[in-house]
């Protein structure tokens, strides 16, 4: 019930930082892409976003059976990633009632499908915002929700991943220290949002590795088949004066 409360939450956050925050504040930290193709950390980035997004965020155009793209079987997904009574076939929405949801936020949850590449701006792309984002929350007792946010100030969303990375407090020059600690230490949370943030990518675009592999053959055929062709118009033209 806490976790459900914790995500309402989050919503707000998430529905004013699609809509208001800009490229400014602290610079971007680089996310590190290449979790996008390692198919264990996205496997583990879907885990946490089942568990601490899917509360309140839909992913509505994306299926659950779609995640045997990373690696895991159908039984794998039914038996970890689907709750309640969603099946594998379906896709990946939330039982909040819009309409209460308005009345609750002022806005519904905005859906996360596609929330890495929409986030693009200046100083990096959307992966690169995410991944500072989730790693930027401090206590704040000013604000309603005991917590604000380095990249975006007076953010309307809690910590809901707290527990993992403890309790930061902003010190001497804007910068963050460890007041409480979580589960996991500052390694282990870095690699965890890491693995949350390439699920997020990859999610907005599941095809994204097969059509980069694809356009590497296809660019190696163009470059042999030029070769050919330069080739076989030499030899047509050879005795041509």
């Amino acid at each position: 019930m806490k976790k459900l409360i914790a995500g309402f939450a989050a919503a707000l956050c998430l529905v004013t930082s699609a809509v208001a925050s800009g490229d400014g504040g602290v610079p971007w930290d680089k996310f590190p892409k290449e979790k996008v193709t390692d198919m264990a950390a996205l496997q583990r980035g879907a885990k946490l976003f089942v568990n601490y997004c899917l509360n309140c965020h839909a992913a509505a155009f994306m299926r659950y059976n779609r995640m045997r793209d990373i690696g895991l079987t159908e039984e794998q997904i039914k038996a970890n990633l689907v709750f309640a009574s969603e099946k594998v076939g379906d896709t990946m929405k939330v039982s909040i009632d819009p309409k209460e949801a308005k009345d609750w936020f002022g806005a519904n949850p905005p859906d996360l499908t596609v929330i890495a590449r929409s986030r693009a701006g200046s100083q990096g792309s959307g992966a690169d915002y995410l991944y500072t984002y989730l790693r930027g929350f401090y206590r704040d007792e000013t604000r309603p929700t005991g917590w604000n946010n380095t990249v975006f100030p007076a953010v309307g969303m809690p910590h809901v991943l707290w527990e993992l990375q403890g309790e930061q407090r902003l010190g001497e020059g804007h910068k963050l220290e460890l007041a409480k600690p979580g589960t996991m230490n500052a390694k282990e949370y870095d690699e965890a949002i890491g693995d949350l943030v390439a699920y997020l990518q990859w999610m907005g675009e599941p095809g994204q590795t097969q059509r980069q592999r694809l356009g590497v053959w296809v660019l190696a055929f163009l470059a042999i088949f030029f070769v050919l062709a330069w080739r076989l118009n030499s030899t047509f033209w050879k005795d041509v004066k």
